[in-house]
């Protein structure tokens, strides 16, 4: 008989399955103390919670038979994941349950931004009858502009196609299928901007993503554009957007999160042309019960010891397995990220050869590091255990061999990643004393550690070259860590990769593209 205990308040529907198995006893304590919980956790098998439960370290080491942690939610902040995972406790979320009700909400954000609703009610209560000053606009016809086509985004979508509606997306994992069968035009980062009438982002916060939507690209949209934001605050530069709507250029924006929450007296605010939710974009009575649901049924999987696919930590490795594997973990997910960030366009398949001793083992978890090191660079919360899942709901194809061919090193692994644009490869090792290295770019044979700021400088094989590139670098007074070079001809196309101190910023990079002979700049942050 497992123990499945819950110490927040979750629906009777949500957790049905659970009390309706034979093997679970459900026990349902909320508000408990700290001591209390320490006491009931020693004989749970799994522990579910929303938010208000801390799972700390403590908790986690009083746990004799713990095995897995659910999160009815997403956000697993209040959750000791090291701690978990260290004591081989798997912790899971639901990150599908919300995705209906935030799409929804989005849509409703955008008709109330586009009829000026919002206003027009404060106006008509306080005795006003302005209609003139509320003309707003019609949805059909308009161009919707997609950042980030995932699950909410794509259900976001499907309803703007039957508003009549022209939709754009941008994503970097956006296949033609995928676009074709939500009958969406895919488009660039700096086309989606261009043509959008109404611009929505849908994507994760990450470093790559924080201020996406910046100065910058608010000047290449289209004059009256409106904005809307029920994703993660900080995607868009809320200083940025102030002066926007100042200037006229931005006609409104919708926005669900910030930044800071709550954001007390926002300038923000201040603008008629805003209208602004305190973060609802998952608080439906629906969305509560699905990730209930959700997160019973992975504890459940786990429990009964099906397969499951919503894990935020890693999974159960043998110990023999995991200590052969453990030098090679650092090398495969830096890889993964190297070749994503080398690459341009849509990932459309990931394939990964394993030659030498590493091929001689299971090279699964592995695999998963290397998914995990490319998706990263796009995606939040993405680990070994969720990477394969991502891919796959995302139409990317996933190739994984094995080689006896010498490729001169002991062991070697080599990650090539095919785009809607182009198709690229990197390969690694590890050498005895000097520990992981990249050692083939393409064809072109190089040796650099795979960390740090590297630049990555397509360009032909002429004299006074790098001289240029260092030139530049200098002038902004970038130093130069190491450089490796290749070429595979005398006069032909040639590679630079250069271990730098610090980060470019976008004026840097426009300028060393700019420099003679150079075909393609690169920056890659490891």
């Amino acid at each position: 008989m497992y123990k499945v205990l819950i110490t927040d308040p979750l629906s009777d529907l949500g957790i049905q399955k659970l009390l309706m198995d034979p093997e679970v006893e459900v026990v349902r304590k909320t508000n408990l103390s700290f001591d209390e919980l320490l006491l009931e956790i020693e004989s749970a098998d799994a522990l579910l919670v929303r938010s208000q439960t801390q799972v700390t370290a403590e908790v986690i080491e009083k746990a004799a038979r713990l095995k897995v942690i659910g999160r009815a939610g997403v956000g697993v902040d209040n959750i000791d994941i090291t701690a978990a995972t260290k004591k081989g406790i798997i912790v899971v979320n639901a990150p599908d349950g919300n995705t209906i009700s935030t799409a929804e909400h989005t849509f409703a954000m955008m008709i109330a931004l586009a009829r000026n609703i919002p206003q027009a009610y404060r106006s008509t209560i306080q005795g006003e009858w302005k209609r003139k000053q509320f003309v707003g606009v019609e949805l059909k016809g308009k161009t919707l502009s997609i950042i980030g086509l995932g699950r909410i985004g794509g259900e976001l979508a499907k309803r703007a196609k039957v508003f009549q509606m022209d939709v754009v997306a941008y994503d970097p994992y956006l296949t033609e299928q995928r676009a074709k069968k939500l009958g969406v035009k895919k488009a660039s980062f700096e086309e989606a901007i261009a043509i959008g009438d109404f611009i929505t982002v849908h994507t994760p916060l990450t470093k790559t993503t924080r201020h996406l939507i910046n100065q910058d690209v608010f000047t290449q949209m289209k004059p009256g554009v409106r904005i809307l934001n029920c994703a993660r605050g900080g995607i868009i530069d809320e200083d940025a957007l102030y002066e926007a709507i100042q200037s006229g250029k931005v006609a409104g924006a919708a926005l669900d999160v910030f930044v800071t929450e709550p954001p007390g007296e926002h300038p923000l605010f201040s603008l008629p042309q805003v209208i602004a939710t305190p973060h609802l974009g998952a608080s439906t009575v629906e969305a509560q019960e699905n990730v209930a649901i959700d997160v019973s049924e992975e504890v459940l999987h786990i429990l009964h010891k099906q397969p499951f696919k919503n894990a935020v930590n890693l999974p159960s490795i043998p110990e023999e397995l995991q200590a052969k594997l453990q030098p090679y973990q650092g090398l495969a997910e830096k890889l993964g990220q190297f070749a994503a960030q080398v690459v341009q366009g849509a990932l459309e398949k990931i394939t990964v050869t394993f030659a030498g001793e590493v091929a001689q083992w299971d090279i699964a978890p592995l695999t998963r590091t290397i998914l995990k090191g490319a998706l990263s660079c796009h995606l939040s919360d993405v680990n070994d255990v969720n990477a394969p899942h991502l891919a796959k709901h995302r139409g990317i194809q996933i190739i994984e061999q094995k080689s006896t061919k010498n490729y001169g090193f002991t062991q070697l692994i080599k990650v090539e990643i095919k785009t809607d644009q182009e198709q690229r490869s990197v390969a690694g090792t590890l050498l005895n004393g000097l520990g992981p290295r990249i050692t083939k770019v393409d064809n072109y044979s190089i040796d650099i550690s795979p960390d740090g700021h590297l630049l990555f400088i397509q360009h032909q094989d002429r004299p006074g070259a790098i001289g240029r590139v260092g030139s530049v670098l200098g002038k902004y007074d970038i130093n130069i860590a190491t450089m490796q070079v290749g070429r595979e001809e005398i006069g032909g196309q040639a590679i630079m990769l250069l271990h730098i101190d610090k980060g470019l910023t976008s004026d840097i990079l426009q300028e060393l593209q700019q420099v003679e002979g150079i075909y393609s700049v690169k920056e890659i942050a490891l």
